[in-house]
């Protein structure tokens, strides 16, 4: 049970973080669009990578969440 309790924080550390950096000028600066990758500016494949670890943190986070019942099966 600390163990699910210890990976629940840090998800959910990790989700702030890239929420914070994810949505400021830090990573994605006003008027920066290169380096191009695919034709996609920076700005959009930055937001899309902070997207997919999102969706992992989250999936990470449904299996490892506190409230869990430990009995529960699963699909």
């Amino acid at each position: 049970m600390k163990r699910n309790k210890r990976s629940w924080r840090i998800c959910t550390i990790l989700v702030l973080v890239l929420v914070v950096l994810g949505y400021t000028p830090l990573m994605i600066p006003h008027g920066i669009y290169k380096p191009m990758i695919f034709g996609i500016p920076y700005s959009l494949w930055t937001s899309i990578l902070v997207t997919v670890a999102l969706v992992v943190l989250t999936y990470v986070g449904s299996k490892v969440h506190t409230g869990r019942d430990e009995g529960e099966e699963e699909a």
